[in-house]
């Protein structure tokens, strides 16, 4: 490997001073020539000169990286999130390091202290567990020297700038169509062990009184975010005589096909099927899915655009505004999967 070049060596062969070329490079205000600057410049193209970024982090006190923390990089959600924060922060200039507690709350709080002694600028959080949050995150939280925005999850009591989709209006806009669809009996396969669950729960039940209709707590059914035990759950659809089912998650809907098919039984001529995220994999399956878009694009922008006001603040040495939270508004996406009743 070739040995790294120097600002001092481009200095030399320009004849200029280090300062100087620092200034070029960085982009920054200086009483240098044009035709100095593209001496400099065509000089650092030539020898492959890179930033040393973790240089001029000490001098700066900025890194330009930001941390992202989320509870399944397999899921299809959250690796979309990943890779749509990452392409976003890159054009603006910060590298993201993208990590997986693999639903933990006690990885939670390592991954925190892991990132933030890499000398992160901020961070962006999406918390493994809502209800029994490992108390050394919460401690670790207080004291955190960089913003940081929790994303799509959150804590109760925990005071901090938050963004999510509005979970009760994503379940009531799918039960509300399963309704309108003539659906009377229809079942709800969520996480019922995390805010967003119970909030997607709440806006089913919504749904249900609005339209005169009894809740009954049997068809609610339990599932994590994960295929195998989405699959288990929907094991028991075949005594609950529902016509409609609510399948909270991408994952949890994939569970719900994949035991249906196995079973004999299809989609939308058995059972109605309304899927949580809209990703890119109901693509594999016929019929497509109709389902609750959570745009994750939007999700990003809000989550960087917090980001970046509280960076600023630092910089300026301001205390900023109280807690911010931005709730966004999720949609439903007509597919295939769902059958009219005469």
């Amino acid at each position: 490997m070739a040995p790294k070049v120097t600002l001092k060596e481009i200095a030399r062969e320009v004849g200029l001073s280090p300062t100087s070329v620092s200034l070029v490079l960085n982009n920054k205000p200086c009483k240098i020539s044009e035709a100095n600057r593209k001496r400099i410049k065509e000089v650092a193209r030539k020898k492959h000169y890179i930033p040393n970024q973790i240089a001029r982090s000490l001098v700066t006190q900025h890194s330009h990286t930001l941390g992202l923390i989320v509870p399944n990089i397999e899921s299809r959600f959250f690796s979309s999130l990943a890779k749509n924060l990452e392409l976003r922060c890159r054009k603006l200039g910060y590298a993201l390091f993208i990590t997986n507690s693999d639903e933990s709350p006690t990885a939670d709080a390592e991954l925190v202290r892991l990132l933030v002694n890499r000398g992160i600028d901020g961070l962006f959080l999406v918390v493994s567990d809502e209800f029994t949050t490992d108390a050394q995150l919460l401690e670790d939280l207080s004291q955190l020297p960089v913003p940081y925005v929790m994303v799509d999850r959150f804590i109760d009591g925990l005071a901090c700038d938050k963004v999510r989709f509005d979970n009760v209006e994503g379940g009531y806009l799918a039960c509300r169509h399963l309704i309108e669809c003539g659906h009377r009996r229809i079942a709800c396969i969520a996480n019922t062990r995390s805010h967003t669950g119970d909030e997607r729960v709440a806006g089913y039940r919504h749904a249900l009184d609005e339209a005169g209709l009894p809740f009954d707590e049997s068809l609610v059914l339990h599932s994590d975010y994960y295929i195998p035990t989405a699959y288990e759950a929907a094991g028991q659809l075949t005594g609950l005589d529902v016509t409609g089912v609510l399948a909270t998650s991408d994952n949890i809907a994939l569970g719900v096909l994949k035991r249906l098919y196995e079973e004999g039984r299809r989609v939308p001529r058995d059972y109605s099927v309304v899927s949580y995220d809209n990703s890119a994999a109901d693509s594999l399956f016929e019929p497509a899915l109709t389902s609750i878009e959570q745009n994750v694009g939007e999700l990003s922008e809000a989550a960087i655009g917090l980001i970046l006001q509280r960076l600023d603040e630092y910089a300026r040495g301001e205390e900023g505004k109280g807690p911010q939270e931005r709730l966004l508004t999720p949609r439903l996406v007509l597919k295939d999967s769902v059958r009219e009743l005469g």
